[in-house]
């Protein structure tokens, strides 16, 4: 499995030991109880790190997935969140299949941040009952549920629970500073449990629990709960799918020349997903946290994955009586560190000062993580990172005014140039022209005023799609109905198509106004003024040649 056995096999107890204060915590925090964090930590945890796309993963139940399952738990029950993890486990095989894992990386990293920041919120509002000691209220608001809490420890507080709780988090975050190598949740539960074993603390425990996984059995299936379920499916699978990915990346950016495959890597989430609710476990992901102690005790391979899982499968067969007296308090203080460790403050600041747009999308995805959902919030990211970047995008189009240089115009006189820049504008288009510039465009061009031809030059458009050829026709309508004789220059090949296609140019083209090069634009508009008898012929300058221009101009 790997060349470093005795590190992959050390690292993979590192690992076991973190996460398992982690999978019992996200286990009761869904709903579904210890045994279920368990179950997922065990049986994903192995099925990933087997047939995942990154040697260095580590996967189970995360906070960000138990922000999602609150809500189906709450509507739908256990069954409806081991059937939601089925249906996210087909639709992630299917995007494995479909190579969609290279997608993924297209997340803007102010909505990855935003995510994650709203994301530990959540999950320390969800801490709120059980470090406070009272029962979790009814509901799944999490704001909602985090402040009925409040208020049922102000009716009767009891002060064991909150000084267990910080205590815990306290000597986590403290002792992770100083020691980062040192398992320090571990430390704390232990610590927390022995105390309150010894003083006899009245603090409500996780309970018992069973000394083994239970036998597979796909009895929790209702086919007909199917349709109402796919839409939770399809957000499970989507955060399952953008956090194993991000976990994925992390990892190779902390190894030497590890790189992960994403679509094998959704492959092997998609198989853990599928088969982890058989055995009564929640929806799993790979977990960055875990995974982050796995690179940095020394995995080299799988094998460390594999030792974790299999590590916390003894300790369910062995430990469950001791497990059960484990408090809640103390995991509720083991959740509340790491919903701070989550966010890095350093990330934050640097994209909030970056630019005004990504602070304003990581904001808006934070609370909308918080206020709406997960999926809701990254989708939202994602539009007004979107927006944003077509506003920036369509800044840059320009619409620049070029002199009629000698070089361009031929070989004339003084004069006869002169009389050139009176009736002849030629104009550049730089950049896109799409439909986020296509309106300021039409703007510009209609103001337009006092010359006979507009040559439009086109060499630098950089890209033109169906929106912006339409606004470029309505715009040279509308000068030609003003009398301005319009000629175009310079089309690149990809863009005639979609000219023609819209008959933008065909008039144009007929009649002989669309010429690959600017000095051939302004040779076909000079002959068309001394048709018009606005320019010299023979040397002869026509009588108020300038006056016959403006008032046709102004008068059309």
């Amino acid at each position: 499995m790997g060349r470093h056995p005795r590190r992959d096999l050390l690292a993979g107890l590192t690992v076991a030991i973190v996460a398992l204060p982690l999978a019992l915590g996200f286990g009761i925090s869904s709903g579904m109880g210890a045994e279920a964090g368990l179950a997922t930590a065990v049986v994903a945890g192995a099925l990933a790190a087997l047939f995942g796309g990154s040697g260095l993963q580590v996967s189970g139940p995360t906070g960000a997935m138990t922000v999602v399952l609150v809500p189906i738990m709450h509507q739908y029950g256990a069954s409806g969140v081991l059937t939601v993890g089925v249906l996210a486990g087909l639709m992630l095989i299917a995007l494995a299949l479909g190579r969609a894992g290279k997608y993924m990386a297209l997340v803007p990293a102010p909505v990855v941040e935003g995510f994650t920041v709203g994301i530990a919120c959540v999950i320390g509002l969800q801490q709120v009952p059980a470090a406070l000691g009272v029962p979790t209220p009814d509901g799944d608001k999490v704001i909602a549920v985090a402040w009925q809490a409040v208020q049922d420890f102000a009716a009767g507080p009891g002060w064991w629970a909150p000084a267990v709780a910080l205590a815990v988090a306290v000597l986590m975050l403290a002792g992770s500073r100083r020691r980062p190598t040192v398992p320090f949740s571990l430390l704390a539960v232990a610590a927390a449990t022995l105390a309150a074993e010894v003083a006899g603390l009245p603090l409500a425990r996780i309970g018992r629990l069973p000394a083994g996984l239970p036998a597979p059995s796909p009895a929790f299936l209702d086919l007909s709960a199917l349709n109402s379920l796919l839409a939770p499916a399809v957000a499970v699978a989507a955060l399952a799918a953008l956090e194993s990915l991000l976990s994925a990346s992390v990892a190779d950016g902390m190894s030497v020349n590890h790189r992960h495959d994403p679509d094998r890597e959704l492959f092997g989430q998609g198989l853990a997903n599928l088969i982890t609710p058989l055995f009564g476990g929640v929806p799993a992901t790979g977990a960055i946290a875990r995974t982050a102690v796995n690179v940095r005790s020394g995995a080299h391979s799988r094998l460390a994955a594999l030792a974790h899982a299999g590590i916390l499968a003894v300790i369910v067969y062995l430990g469950a009586d001791l497990v059960a007296r484990i408090p809640l308090a103390a995991l509720a203080g083991v959740l509340l560190a790491t919903s701070v460790r989550m966010v890095e403050v350093g990330s934050v600041k640097a994209m909030i000062a970056s630019t005004r747009s990504d602070a304003l999308v990581l904001a808006l995805t934070a609370v909308a993580t918080v206020a709406l959902d997960l999926v809701a919030a990254v989708i939202l990211g994602l539009i007004v990172a979107g927006a944003l970047a077509l506003r920036a995008i369509a800044r840059n189009v320009r619409l620049d005014v070029m002199p009629l240089r000698p070089d361009l115009s031929g070989d004339h006189t003084e004069q006869e140039h002169a009389l050139l820049a009176e009736h002849i504008v030629a104009y550049r288009l730089d950049g896109p022209l799409f439909f986020a510039a296509a309106h300021r465009f039409l703007l510009e061009l209609s103001e337009v005023a006092d010359v006979s031809a507009v040559i439009l030059r086109m060499s630098r458009v950089t890209a033109l799609d169906a929106s912006g050829a339409l606004v470029l026709g309505d715009a040279i309508t509308r000068l030609e109905r003003r009398g301005i004789t319009v000629y175009v220059s310079g089309i690149r090949d990809g863009h005639h198509r979609a000219l023609r296609a819209l008959g933008v140019i065909a008039r144009l083209d007929e009649a002989g106004r669309v010429l690959a090069t600017t000095p051939q634009a302004i040779a076909a508009a000079r002959d068309h003024l001394r048709q018009a008898g606005l320019l010299p012929v023979d040397g002869h300058v026509p009588a108020g040649a300038g006056d016959q221009v403006r008032q046709r101009t102004t008068g059309a």
